[in-house]
């Protein structure tokens, strides 16, 4: 396997496929998969000449299943840690959902020259726990529930996870494809329970406001509007009034792992962005 290193000791696994001096694509992986969740994107920006690299989030698939670090700040540094090692340049960045606040948090810092341009998609930035300040969130017994779902079961839930709303296979007339549940599923189940149980708190209670903000980059905002793990109204419209150079695009009645279910249409649109 491909790894590396990180600080603490920590081994953080990678694919990185095509020609070194090709432009990079950083692929960031949401909760609770791998980098096998990009397949179709990584396969379909190869082939239009790119160089695509993705990683296993620390305590996710391939990489030390960890019990500490398992935070945005750490995140991040693996993140930078991985950049450094394979001296990338003018990468463009890519993160779902929870890979999303990694990419927000890592662009946010990175140094100058090392970032072109940053995609989040069905991403958990701005903030997604409710609170005075984001009224508009989901409350945190919501969470809580996610962390007694794995606790008393995780098997079982990383299968109603996908099985339903992730996909939007629970909406009524959906075509249900149980190779795509059984993938989320086996790639859950590759990583750490203590990592994931802490990577709850990370995606739901991080505030991602100064990192927005602080962003100088151009930023592409794709969200669902029928996303039922990270609710439309509380994130994308809200990111995109934050950030200095960001694009909102929404997909009306697309689900949460669009980049799954709707590879045909974000694909494309992906290529546009980068190569506008």
């Amino acid at each position: 396997m491909t790894t590396i290193t990180t600080e603490d000791g920590t081994e953080i696994f990678y694919k990185d496929w095509g020609a070194r001096d090709a432009q990079p694509i950083v692929f960031h992986h949401g909760w609770p998969l791998s980098a096998d969740d990009w397949d179709n994107q990584m396969l379909y920006f190869l082939g239009k000449g790119f160089r695509v690299i993705a990683h296993d989030r620390r305590g996710h698939g391939r990489s030390s299943q960890t019990d500490t670090g398992n935070e945005m700040d750490t995140y991040a540094a693996d993140v930078s840690a991985l950049a450094e090692a394979l001296d990338l340049r003018d990468a463009v960045h890519i993160g779902h959902s929870t890979g999303g606040g990694e990419v927000t948090r890592y662009v946010a810092r990175a140094k100058p020259g090392r970032v072109s341009k940053a995609v989040l998609i069905g991403a958990v930035p701005p903030v997604m726990v409710k609170s005075e300040s984001n009224p508009g969130g989901l409350p945190l017994e919501v969470f809580d529930g996610f962390r007694k779902a794995l606790a008393d079961n995780r098997a079982q839930f990383y299968l109603d996870v996908p099985s339903g709303p992730f996909y939007g296979y629970n909406r009524p007339g959906a075509k249900v494809d149980q190779g795509v549940i059984r993938n989320w599923w086996r790639q859950g189940m590759m990583g750490g329970t203590k990592a994931h149980y802490d990577c709850i708190k990370a995606f739901s209670e991080t505030d991602f406001t100064a990192d927005l903000q602080a962003i100088e980059v151009p930023v592409l905002v794709m969200h669902g509007t029928d996303d039922q793990i990270v609710p439309y109204a509380d994130s994308a419209p809200l990111a995109v009034k934050l950030l200095k150079n960001g694009t909102l695009k929404s997909y009306e009645g697309l689900p949460h792992g669009m980049c799954t279910t709707h590879a045909d249409v974000v694909n494309p649109e992906l290529l546009a962005f980068i190569q506008g």
